[in-house]
């Protein structure tokens, strides 16, 4: 991985891209170039990043060729339409929807809790849902102090 890597953000002009580059910018991270991908509807606009306004493009099955890491973010179905063509071209894929959870050669990471596991990727990382992910954050140390057998966890998410 280049010291300034080259980053795609599908599903940019979405709630989570956009934070998504909030992170960017807050972090300082290192870019090599930034390419900020979604819908068609959405190509054309701009948005901004360290003080400059990019355009969005199109996704395409050629919108990966010079990338290193592509966050995807823009739902299962995209994912799975696009996340293959992105590690074809090149690109590791970390994946913030359901697409490759289940996956046995996929790794499933929280980097808090198993980042070690990033190691093992061919391609693809993948991240837990939300709660998963948060819950697994405290009952880690939990876990390795005192293993745990069997959790019962009930969820509630507003349906709009």
């Amino acid at each position: 991985m280049p010291a300034a890597p080259v980053v795609a953000i599908v599903g940019a002009t979405g709630a989570v891209g956009v934070e998504l580059l909030t992170c960017l910018a807050a972090r300082n991270f290192p870019l090599g170039g930034l390419r900020l991908l979604a819908s068609a509807r959405s190509a054309g606009k701009t948005l901004p990043f360290r003080g400059e306004n990019l355009t969005v493009e199109e996704l395409t099955e050629t919108s990966f060729n010079g990338v290193d890491i592509a966050l995807f973010s823009a739902g299962s179905g995209i994912s799975k339409q696009y996340a293959r063509t992105a590690v074809r071209a090149g690109a590791v894929v970390v994946d913030n929807s359901s697409a490759f959870r289940m996956e046995p050669k996929v790794p499933l990471v929280v980097p808090e809790v198993n980042g070690d596991a990033i190691a093992a990727n061919h391609g693809v990382i993948a991240n837990p849902n939300c709660v998963a992910a948060i819950a697994t954050v405290a009952l880690a140390p939990l876990h390795r102090a005192s293993p745990i057998c069997r959790l019962t966890i009930a969820t509630y998410q507003a349906a709009s």
